[in-house]
This record gives C-alpha cells, sequence and structure tokens, in this order.
C-alpha cells in the first residue's frame, strides 16, 4: 500500500528528520538513506522497519540539521598547536613560506565539528521513528479501509453469479439431459428394428446410464459451494484484520480454480458467460489484494 510520513524532533545536536514513503510491491523492498554520521543506526532502523511494515517498496531518509542548518565548528587547539611547531621546523630547515591561514584551517584535524552522543541519538531516532511509522501505518490503513471496500463489493457480485448460476442449473442440465436423451434414442433407433439384438428395456436402461453419468460430470453443486465458501472466508479475512495479504492470495487461487472447473463444466452459454465473470472479477480482486499487506 501506498503511505508517507514526516517527522522532525528537536535535539540537543540539532534537528532529527525521518520521512518514511511507500508504495506498492508484493513483497517488502527497503531503500535507506542516511548519511554517514548516523550510519551506526542503520541497523537498528532497519529492523525496525521490517518489524512493522510486511510489504511494500519502502524507502526511508534520516538526517540530522545542525542548528541554523550550518554545522558548528571550532578549532582544536592542541591539533594547531602541533602543526605550529612542525611549520617552524620546516621553516627553519627549508626556508619555506609560513602556512596561509586558509591552509592551516584546511589541514586535518584542525577544526572540530560538536561530537555525536550515540546513545542520546538513537533513543531520539528510535521515537523519531515509532512516530513516523505509526503516521504511515495510519496513512496505509485509510488506503486499506478502501480496498477492502472494494473487495466486498466484488464478493458481493460472485456471490451473486453463484446464486444465479444455482437457480438456473437445474433447468440448464434437465434440457441437456433430455437433449441427450433424444439423441441416444434416435442413435440407437436403428438396434431396435428388425434383427436388432437389444429390447426396448435394455435401450432405455443403456440411455438412463449415459444420462445419469452425464448429468454427474455436469454437475457443478460442489463448485457452486466451494465459491461461496472461498467467498466467505474472504469477508472473514477482511474482517479480522492484520497481515492478510497472503492469505487472500491464496484464496484467490483457490476461487480462479473453481471458475475454470465451472466453465469446463459449462454446458449451455449462460454458464459459460457467468465462468469468464466470475474469472473477471477474480482477477480484479488479486489485483487489488496484491496492495495489501
Amino acid at each position: 500500500m501506498t503511505g508517507f510520513a514526516a517527522v522532525s524532533r528537536p535535539t540537543e545536536m540539532g534537528t532529527l528528520l525521518i520521512e518514511i514513503r511507500s508504495v506498492n510491491s508484493r513483497f517488502l523492498d527497503l531503500g535507506l538513506r542516511i548519511p554517514d554520521e548516523l550510519r551506526s543506526l542503520e541497523a537498528v532502523v532497519r529492523e525496525t522497519i521490517a518489524a512493522r511494515v510486511a510489504r511494500g517498496k519502502v524507502d526511508c531518509r534520516v538526517a540530522l540539521q545542525r542548528q541554523g542548518d550550518v554545522q558548528q565548528v571550532a578549532i582544536d587547539t592542541e591539533a594547531l598547536a602541533a602543526l605550529a611547531r612542525l611549520a617552524s621546523e620546516v621553516q627553519r630547515a627549508t626556508g619555506a613560506a609560513p602556512l596561509s591561514t586558509g591552509e592551516i584551517l584546511a589541514w586535518e584535524g584542525v577544526l572540530s565539528s560538536p561530537g555525536v552522543d550515540p546513545e542520546h541519538l538513537r533513543h531520539e531516532t528510535a521515537l523519531a521513528l515509532d512516530e513516523a511509522l505509526a503516521a504511515l501505518q495510519a496513512s496505509r490503513g485509510r488506503e486499506g479501509a478502501a480496498l477492502a471496500a472494494g473487495l466486498l463489493q466484488r464478493c458481493q457480485a460472485v456471490d451473486a453469479i453463484v446464486a444465479e448460476v444455482r437457480a438456473r442449473a437445474p433447468e440448464l442440465l434437465a434440457a441437456l439431459e433430455r437433449k441427450l436423451a433424444e439423441r441416444l434414442e434416435k442413435a440407437l433407433a436403428p438396434a431396435l428394428g428388425s434383427g436388432g439384438t437389444l429390447t426396448r428395456e435394455e435401450v432405455t436402461d443403456r440411455i438412463r446410464q449415459e444420462v445419469t453419468l452425464y448429468g454427474l460430470r455436469a454437475d457443478v453443486e460442489e463448485e457452486l459451494n466451494r465459491l461461496t465458501a472461498h467467498v466467505s472466508e474472504v469477508r472473514r479475512i477482511l474482517q479480522m484484520g492484520g497481515t492478510i495479504g497472503r492469505r487472500l492470495d491464496f484464496l484467490m487461487q483457490e476461487l480462479n480454480r473453481e471458475a475454470n472447473t465451472l466453465g469446463s463444466k459449462a454446458t449451455a452459454i449462460e454458464m459459460t458467460q457467468a465462468a469468464v465473470e466470475l474469472k473477471l472479477l477474480i482477477e480484479q480482486m488479486r489485483e487489488q489484494i496484491q496492495n495489501l499487506e
């Protein structure tokens, strides 16, 4: 699911900034941007996000903004004195020109910035990250509620198709059995004529067996029951909430399997159309479920 959250938290070292964005993804794909001075927090940030977010492409940016937007620096007097001694020795030995102010300030160690207290920063980062993740989950939750509403609408559409097929199935099957009986009667008619080897009772019994066998193969009551059961389970999982994406993925596979079987057993154009409509609804649901956690 998509979501966005940004949190700023004042600390003794400056303002801590955390920004989290998430877009749809089937699995968790976490990207982290963090400056070198905060690199020690990377493992904690990754573990915290992974514990709270199960799916999605998540980008997290962590930054520490110093007071006044300018990093405070100071001169390290010990490093400066050591540099002065070395410069004097070089001048006496070689007669080189004195170092300029820019050259002195550019020397490594002469300028120092305020240190970062690791424990304090870790504590403040944990608080800011918790706040950002709560806001992100709230944003994703609002989108999830909208997706759930759309899934429930499609569940109702599936139920309506199943109810229509269930109501028409006996009539369609009876018509098919009559047509099959007529064709078998016509095909076996020569066997009842002069020189035939079958009696009327044998022909009638054979026709009854074939019609019954075909009726059993064409019966879709079991598929309709399974479709109804799977749709009820989708509703139950949506109501349960939590991490439900993978469970619904599995149910979509089962629903699609039953719709395929229904189409393969279709004995009339109405049933074929119903199977196509079911597959379309299930595919729409499957695409939406990819966005759920």
